[in-house]
């Protein structure tokens, strides 16, 4: 085992507030024995749940360490082991994933799970200008219809042939979502938005049989891959939600996500939404010829995964507002549109199909 400088803590910034560095540190080097020391610690922004850090030796080798957020948690949120072994079983397929390389489950070493894996270059692309900033014009179209590849390449695999068939139960994945959100809501709720016990009621009364179930992401979205320069999809990030579990529901959240062409919002514009992009129609086109699913359900997905998104969002505003994780440099006010914007948008969709608002 390598031991670990005084020089490493004092440039580990913020990550001393997260993690027990005096114990985490010679873990690292005790697991991952080509470390050299010292180590550089740089916090990555642009998440709102989990802590993640990029860390550097002194050879240029460089990981990124992951752990979940500070304070109570749900008892099914932010597996870092879960994440872990989800990675594991895909790396090396055509679903591109950082390397994982070590997971530390003796919550006595730094007060929850954690993990390292290797570090992959690339961004994750949060709004417009990061996407403009980030892919060329001309690289814009190959890399949107590379993004729903990923996806339709996820949905292709069989979860017991990458090892991952005991990752949850096969069938009544949107039930089970149902209630999980509908706890988390319950759990966290900021504000009051009665039509969210309606639709979780009507949605739940209007399921529609599943089929064969698959790997689902669960937040498939530009901001969970990591994208080049050159237009490349580099990684798939953030599998803590994945399960098994029915694969149009993983498309209508990453449909909903990109947005459509002309949409009104109070947010900042998507990335997807700036020039070259291919349009969410083109991508269902896409992932269906690629996949040949059966289309004829998808606007009870796109509502319920609306819906979804306001449980997701509100979740992430009460970590805020409880101190679980700083708002500094966050747009708290964007986040509370957005949920609102979630919370419309399901109510419109699911009127299409027999929802009455109160």
């Amino acid at each position: 085992m390598q031991g670990h400088s005084a020089s490493e803590t004092d440039r580990a910034n913020d990550a001393s507030a997260v993690f027990d560095l005096d114990r985490v540190i010679p873990w690292l080097h005790a697991h991952l024995e080509w470390l050299t020391a010292p180590l550089h610690w740089e916090k990555l922004d642009g998440g709102h749940s989990n802590f993640t850090f990029r860390v550097r030796d002194a050879n240029g080798e460089t990981i990124v360490v992951r752990r979940p957020p500070l304070g109570d948690l749900l008892p099914s949120a932010h597996d870092m082991a879960r994440e872990f072994t989800i990675m594991k079983g895909l790396w090396g397929t055509r679903v591109p994933v950082p390397e994982p390389l070590a997971l530390c489950e003796d919550t006595s070493v730094t007060g929850a799970v954690f993990y390292a894996m290797r570090s992959v270059q690339g961004v994750s692309l949060y709004n417009a200008e990061q996407a403009l900033a980030t892919v060329p014009q001309d690289r814009r179209r190959a890399h949107g219809f590379q993004f729903i590849d990923v996806l339709a390449d996820l949905h292709a695999i069989d979860p017991t042939d990458v090892g991952l068939g005991r990752l949850g139960r096969p069938d009544g994945y949107i039930e089970r979502q149902l209630r999980r959100w509908k706890a988390s809501w319950d759990a966290s709720m900021t504000c009051e938005r009665p039509d969210v016990q309606r639709l979780h009621d009507f949605l739940a009364d209007n399921v529609p049989p599943q089929g064969p179930a698959r790997i689902a992401h669960g937040d498939y979205g530009l901001h969970n891959v990591l994208s080049t320069t050159e237009g490349r999809v580099a990684a798939v990030i953030d599998w803590e939600v994945a399960t098994l579990g029915d694969p149009l529901a993983d498309l209508a959240y990453s449909l909903n996500l990109w947005g459509k062409r002309g949409e009104q919002s109070r947010r900042a514009p998507k990335p997807s939404l700036v020039p070259g992009y291919p349009t969410d129609v083109e991508l269902l086109e896409r992932y269906a010829t690629r996949t040949g699913v059966d289309l004829r359900d998808l606007d009870f997905y796109v509502a319920f995964n609306h819906w979804k998104s306001v449980c997701i969002v509100d979740g992430v505003l009460a970590r805020y507002a409880n101190g679980g994780k700083s708002s500094v440099g966050v747009d708290v006010d964007g986040l509370g549109f957005g949920r609102d914007e979630s919370r419309e948008k399901a109510i419109d969709v699911a009127s299409t199909f027999g929802y009455r608002p109160a």
